[in-house]
């Protein structure tokens, strides 16, 4: 395998240096700021709000349906010719003048509407703009904790990759060590070339991996600042220490999955969707009963004729659309179905919800077994690569031993690292599950 230049080596190791550098002078950002710097720049988060005070309008709009309504309207007409009153009796005939003057006249009405009974429209109508509500503000809850949860996951992802990059580092300062003494004992003629060669390719793929795992750190760093709205090239020092409810962890699992059924805002913003869809369908049916409404006004009409201008009125009105040719009873039906896959929905995201928790719970158990497991594996790698190169030094030991010391070292250490990271998310997930995040 051909091995990466001297000018590539030390351009990677200078930028992995300075990535490093401005890393440790930089403050630690806790996983706690991350969600709060995402929570004030989210876009999807906002859209959620909007929407939320959309449904707030809904509400407000409905329940004013109960309100009188006031109409009003004016009106400029000129003719042609102003008509005039003519009576003829056999006793007498009688012509008047023009009743309008100068073949024009204004007229204007100011009318109060309020509403006496609607067959339940109104009330219906409230009722599903407050499901409505609802439901947008579940969904605002539920858009929170996907984005707290994705956050978490980028976090880890960058403290993951680093992790990586820092094991990949070690890797190559080991391995250059064990180049460096083959060399030695080459020259002494108490090693074969091929120990040499073995080494020396042993360490030019360490080097390659090590540009991939700095390569995987600006992935990782990208794309937890999109989530953050910050520059995609920012490259904060994070704290490791993960936000995890300890007493969380300590709950059996059934009582864990009777809290998620109760606080999941899916589950409540799916419930309030087939009951503002049922609602609807109920509104929906009142425009087919009958409909009484108080009204009174007042009227200005211009006329020379009449014996006022202005005539001041009140009464009850009363319409019923007896038919419409099936139109309102379609739609309710319509309505009413997409109540019911709502709530079919709803059955089947319950079970869904049982089952994540359940895996979340198995994962915490098992992340936390090979926290224990891998670090003495740790340790125990570390001793053996230790005790292989003492026995290489003195000739008791292949340069294969050696290089398969240093590989399980590298791996230990990336198991380990990759466990404790898994045990934060882990929990931060069991969180996300039990509607607590």
């Amino acid at each position: 395998m051909r091995r990466a230049s001297p000018l590539r080596r030390t351009a990677a190791c200078l930028a992995l240096a300075a990535t490093t550098l401005v890393v440790q002078r930089a403050p630690a950002e806790s996983l706690e700021q991350a969600w709060q710097m995402a929570i004030e720049h989210n876009q999807t988060l906002a859209a959620a709000e909007a929407d939320v005070q959309s449904a707030r309008a809904r509400v407000r709009a409905a329940r004013d349906a109960r309100w009188p309504t006031v109409d009003t309207s004016v009106g400029y007409t000129r003719l042609n010719a102003s008509p005039q009153l003519d009576v003829v009796t056999p006793g007498f005939t009688f012509r008047s003048g023009p009743i309008f003057k100068d073949d024009q006249y204004v007229s204007g009405t100011v009318q109060v509407k309020v509403p006496l009974y609607a067959g339940g429209q109104i009330s219906a109508g409230t009722h599903a703009a407050r499901q409505a509500l609802s439901g947008a503000s579940a969904q605002e809850q539920a858009t929170l904790s996907d984005l707290k949860l994705a956050v978490a996951e980028a976090y880890v992802g960058v403290l993951r990759a680093r992790s990586q990059l820092a094991v990949a580092n070690a890797s190559v300062k080991s391995l250059s060590a064990h180049v460096s003494d083959v060399k030695s004992m080459f020259q002494r003629q108490m090693v074969a070339k091929s120990d040499v060669l073995a080494a020396e390719v042993a360490l030019a793929n360490s080097e390659e991996a090590q540009v991939s795992a700095a390569n995987a750190v600006e992935d990782a760093l990208a794309g937890y600042n999109r989530l953050l709205g910050e520059p995609l090239g920012r490259s904060p020092r994070l704290d490791r220490k993960l936000t995890v409810d300890p007493s969380l962890l300590g709950e059996p699992l059934s009582a864990l999955e009777r809290q998620a059924l109760a606080s999941r805002s899916e589950l409540k913003g799916l419930a309030a969707q087939s009951n503002a869809l049922a609602a609807q369908a109920r509104a929906v049916t009142a425009t087919r009963l009958p409909h009484v409404a108080l009204t009174g006004g007042y009227t200005h009409f211009d006329n020379q004729i009449l014996d006022r201008q202005n005539f001041s009125m009140v009464g009850v009105g009363f319409t019923w659309k007896i038919f419409d040719g099936g139109v309102a009873s379609n739609e309710a039906e319509s309505l009413r179905s997409e109540s019911r896959a709502a709530g079919r929905r709803l059955l089947d995201l319950r079970s869904q919800i049982e089952l994540q928790v359940r895996q979340d719970w198995l994962a915490v158990r098992a992340a936390q077994a090979r926290v224990a497991a891998s670090r003495r594996a740790t340790a125990q790698a570390a001793e053996n690569l230790r005790i292989s190169r003492e026995l290489y030094g003195v000739g008791l030991a292949s340069n294969t031993q050696v290089l398969e010391a240093v590989t399980l070292e590298v791996q230990a250490t990336g198991n380990h690292d990759n466990a404790v990271l898994d045990e934060g998310l882990a929990g931060i997930e069991l969180a996300y599950a039990v509607g607590g995040l």
